[in-house]
Parts: structure tokens; sequence; C-alpha cells
């Protein structure tokens, strides 16, 4: 099941363009992502291509279920996650929501670097589409789309200024990311840390589904 394994999936399909491959390893440019993928189940042979696709000093982060990570690499950080799959009533466009583009990234970091909505880079704007809420001028809530599998489409970095929050405008972006991803003939799905109970919260409040729970396992050749 390609959602159990969902940067391996977008990264062999939609996001093979992108794709930095070694053998059967696919890894994103650290600029978009950090994230690594193996097959379903690995080889002796994928965790070498791991290794040398990643180089020494450098991580790469997994997002998968629990899986054993051979003695060659040293595990940095491992994160507890849980994976939603969106009903299909959800989507609901937002006319306060805006297309963000490339002039936008500097905000769009900052705002991550506030509130820390999981990985967002310098390139990650590329993998997706991504909206936004701004009052006078500026921009205090935001989501968008990231990994692309088939039949689904993630939605990612859903975040709101600190000042903001409690004001719905995460429901709502994430109904305006959905509808997009749902007129395109997908199903959205996102992910949140298994111990993000405000989150797990809202999502079930907007009838989402756990699909799986897994991890992200940030590992270093050693």
């Amino acid at each position: 099941m390609n959602l159990r394994n969902p940067v391996y999936a977008a990264l062999t399909g939609v996001h093979a363009p992108f794709a930095e491959s070694r053998g059967n390893v696919r890894r994103y440019p650290p600029a978009m992502a950090p994230f690594l993928a193996l097959p379903d189940v690995p080889a002796e042979q994928d965790w070498a291509d791991a290794a040398a696709l990643l180089g020494s000093g450098t991580t790469g982060a997994l997002m998968r279920p629990a899986l054993a990570v051979p003695d060659s690499f040293k595990v940095e950080l491992e994160i507890d996650l849980v994976q939603f799959v969106a009903p299909e009533s959800l989507p609901a466009a937002d006319p306060e929501a805006v297309v963000l583009g490339v002039d936008d990234v500097p905000e769009m970091l900052s705002l991550v670097a506030l509130t820390d909505p999981g990985p967002f880079r310098s390139r990650t704007i590329e993998l997706g589409t991504y909206v936004g809420v701004r009052r006078d001028g500026e921009l205090i809530a935001m989501a968008g789309t990231r990994f692309a599998l088939p039949g689904y489409t993630e939605i990612s970095a859903v975040c709101t200024h600190p000042s903001y929050q409690g004001q719905g405008l995460a429901s709502r972006l994430i109904r305006a990311v959905a509808a997009q991803i749902t007129a395109a003939g997908q199903t959205p799905f996102l992910h949140t840390g298994g111990g993000n109970t405000n989150a797990i919260r809202l999502y079930n409040s907007l009838g989402f589904t756990l699909t799986n729970e897994m991890k992200v396992t940030v590992l270093e050749p050693v």
C-alpha cells in the first residue's frame, strides 16, 4: 500500500523528476525536503546505496512504519507520526485563501520557523501548491500540497501565526487545499506528530480517518 511508504511512492512516481537516486533508493534534493526513501522491504544493497547517496556527515529522514536500521547507520532522531485520510465530504474553497509563489517563500519560511509544522525549505514550494491568508499584508496562515502519490496528495505545512490561532484558519486552509486536491481527482491525506493532540483533535473533527502509525527516523551513515 503506497500510503505506508509515501515518500518512496512519490519519488518513484509523480515526483520522480525531482529524485536523487542510487539503485532502488531515492531522496529529495535537500533544499526541497530532508526525506530519504527505501523500498518496502529493503535489501542489504539498498542500505549500502542509501549510505552512498547520503554521504558522510549527511542525514536523511525516513517516513514509514518502524523499520530495523542496520549498524551501518546512526539514528539521530525518531519521532512518532500518525497519518490520516480525508473524508469525501471535506472540501470547501475559501475566498480569503490566496495562492503563494516563489516571492512569498521568505515569509513562508519565517512562519514555519515560528510555528514548526514540519520540514519546509527554500525549494519545498516546487513540490505542490501552497495557499495562505494575509491580514494587513502579513502572511498569518498557510497550508499546501507536498507528496503526490497515485490516487493521493498530501496536505502539508499547515500553520497559523500564534497571534491568530483559535480563529479556525487551519481548518479553513485544510478545506481549501483539500478542494484543490479532490478537484484533481485525488484523495487528500496528511501527517502529524503522534503527540500533537491539538492537530489530531482538529483532524478528527473534520472527519479524517487514521490510516497508519508511522515513524520519522533521521539517520546518518557511520
